[in-house]
């Protein structure tokens, strides 16, 4: 992903990076579409959310996403957010991520990222500029994905469960239910999650709670009431799982500069 190749050949070889800063209003939703160029969107506040078909993926502050050339996608804001995209040139790549990827931003990517921003493009023939987007393509190769990612399953029977869980986040639902409605056995919906989002139908139903939850939160809602909102029974129940899956309470989540320190 980090090699870049160099082509005099091409007549936009010049510009490897291209750059773009918005702050979007609240709820705001930008409908499908795809681009040419490599994305990587680092919101620097609020939350976004990605969505393409093979999946959901959450950019909460201080994290970014990948989100390769060719592939629609649909983007979702809660919250006022303020959003840094780097475009990079396809050909820059070798073998880079075929779907998106929810990275967490290092200290060094964030400055690489503003560093960019503040140049506004990337050009071939200036060599410090060549070596920005180098360094910036060797951090996204280092730094660690977060786990914000909620994979789609394609089967109808799983997409059906999958559907009911997260139109209905607050209810308590049992695997029978859930089957039932679906119109798998359990044992069958469970093989079709585990096949298909690489996840217990349990551990999805949690990480799309969760991931909803940020939403909320994004949005200034207190976090008894997200709490009650996502199906916990308590806010030290949900505060809990939030710590135990995102490495921190949803307050210091949310903190400027917040860096996970353990794997998730």
């Amino acid at each position: 992903m980090s090699q870049i190749r160099q082509s005099g050949r091409d007549p936009d070889a010049d510009i490897l990076v291209r750059t773009y800063a918005v702050t979007h209003p609240p709820s705001l939703s930008i409908a499908p579409r795809e681009v040419d160029w490599h994305q990587l969107a680092y919101a620097s506040s609020g939350v976004m959310t990605v969505r393409t078909a093979h999946g959901t993926w959450v950019v909460p502050p201080h994290r970014a996403v990948w989100i390769p050339a060719g592939v629609e996608h649909a983007v979702d804001m809660f919250g006022r957010v303020s959003v840094r995209t780097v475009f990079f040139k396809t050909s820059l790549t070798q073998d880079p991520p075929t779907r998106c990827l929810a990275v967490n931003v290092s200290p060094l990517l964030r400055e690489l990222i503003l560093q960019a921003m503040r140049l506004n493009v990337l050009r071939g023939q200036v060599a410090s500029q060549r070596r920005l987007a180098q360094v910036m393509l060797d951090q996204l190769d280092t730094v660690r994905a977060a786990p914000l990612q909620l994979p789609w399953p394609s089967d109808p029977r799983a997409r059906r469960a999958a559907e009911l869980i997260v139109t209905h986040p607050d209810r308590a639902w049992r695997l029978e239910e859930v089957s039932r409605q679906a119109g798998a056995s359990k044992r069958s919906l469970e093989r079709l999650f585990r096949r298909e989002t690489g996840m217990t139908l349990g551990r999805w139903r949690q990480r799309a709670r969760l991931i909803h939850s940020l939403r909320l939160v994004a949005s200034g809602q207190p976090v008894t009431q997200v709490a009650l909102a996502v199906g916990y029974r308590s806010p030290s129940a949900y505060v809990s799982a939030f710590r135990r899956v995102l490495g921190a309470t949803p307050g210091r989540y949310f903190e400027p500069g917040w860096q996970p320190t353990v794997a998730s």
